[in-house]
């Protein structure tokens, strides 16, 4: 997967030295594999349908106990020491159940992963999905929620019960509030008669989703960057969410 060729050489060196985003984001570096062989690396840029095949394949690797490890030795070490070619970038929540290159079982310079509780954006985050896209050549991004997540929990709490959280927890909550009173009509209208608690995670899970989706939008809102990629260049954005009780992702 080759940088963007209008870029200028100049350019293109500093991008492969470039980067120690800190703080709401942490970016995980660079290379590709097709679905078929996990030790292979495909010649120029992964389209994005064959790296969502690839991650899928990994996710089910990884939920049926028959994890490959690809790309964790020392060669791939050694390969990795002067660039990176990440396939995709998985932008994720935050959450230590749900790290991007465990559960689509890929290793060292696979995936481009930014994490942030409830996949909050920032410029940080936003920013990283820039780099990852405009610098790398990477076309796909995933925005990775999961079931039972805490920020979205919170959130929920938020506009439900009125809670309220010290410090920049608060700010978490309020970024995902919009979500969640999104979501609300939608819950009301499909209420069903199963206990409170049951009703309260099928709501949590359901503002999980939106969210995903809701940040798929926000980035194409926010960044010019993404959007022109995503309009002109073939970059795909796709939302998705990992079950914790059966380890699968799954495109929402």
């Amino acid at each position: 997967m080759s940088d963007y060729s209008a870029n200028p050489a100049s350019v293109r060196v500093g991008r492969r030295r470039v980067l120690g985003v800190t703080a709401a984001a942490t970016a995980g570096m660079v290379a590709s594999t097709a679905p078929a062989a996990a030790g292979s690396v495909p010649e120029g840029r992964v389209e994005p349908e064959t790296a969502w095949r690839t991650l899928l394949a990994g996710n089910a690797r990884f939920a049926e106990q028959r994890q490959r490890h690809p790309h964790q030795d020392a060669e791939r070490r050694e390969e990795l020491v002067d660039g990176q070619e990440p396939f995709a970038c998985v932008l994720s929540c935050a959450d230590s159940r749900v790290p991007p290159e465990v559960v689509f079982d890929r290793g060292l310079g696979d995936l481009f992963t930014i994490r942030a509780a409830g996949e909050v954006l920032d410029e940080s985050v936003i920013g990283s999905v820039e780099y990852a896209v405009e610098y790398l050549g990477v076309r796909l991004v995933v925005v990775l929620g999961h079931t039972g997540c805490g920020a979205v929990s919170a959130a929920v709490d938020l506009v439900r019960d009125g809670a309220s959280y010290t410090g920049s927890v608060s700010t978490i909550a309020r970024a995902i509030e919009g979500t969640v009173l999104a979501t609300a009509p939608q819950a009301d209208r499909e209420k069903s008669t199963t206990a409170p608690q049951a009703d309260r995670e099928r709501f949590v899970d359901a503002c999980v989703e939106n969210q995903a989706r809701r940040v798929v939008t926000q980035l194409t809102e926010r960044s010019a960057t993404i959007r022109e990629a995503a309009a002109g260049r073939g970059v795909e954005l796709v939302p998705a969410v990992y079950d914790l009780h059966d380890s699968r992702v799954s495109r929402r």
